[in-house]
């Protein structure tokens, strides 16, 4: 996996804040604005018991990073080469760091 997370928000790079709010942003959307409003989505959440998104919802996910942020991030390419357990501890970090790696 991309990366070692950031426990400090403060400490998070320009690129890596706005990617934080993108992937909120977009994780709101497939999950509804009411529903995350009641979620505090940090850096340590963790994707499918946190926010408890679905396999549906990791495609939807897929479709809005690509479309965002084009082919160069392949979120399907790389969750298809991680574990199980891996895909079920996935951070919102981890899933950003993937971003910006692929961005840079």
């Amino acid at each position: 996996m991309p990366g070692d997370t950031v426990e400090d928000t403060e400490a998070l790079t320009e690129t890596q804040a706005e990617v934080l709010a993108t992937v909120t942003e977009m994780i709101g959307e497939i999950i509804g604005d009411e529903y995350i409003a009641d979620l505090d989505v940090t850096w340590e959440s963790m994707i499918t018991e946190d926010l408890e998104l679905e396999s549906i919802e990791f495609v939807a996910l897929a479709e809005k990073l690509r479309d965002r942020y084009g082919e160069q991030v392949d979120f399907v390419d790389w969750i298809a080469g991680l574990e199980l357990d891996q895909i079920i501890l996935l951070t919102v970090g981890q899933l950003v760091d993937f971003v910006v790696a692929c961005l840079n």
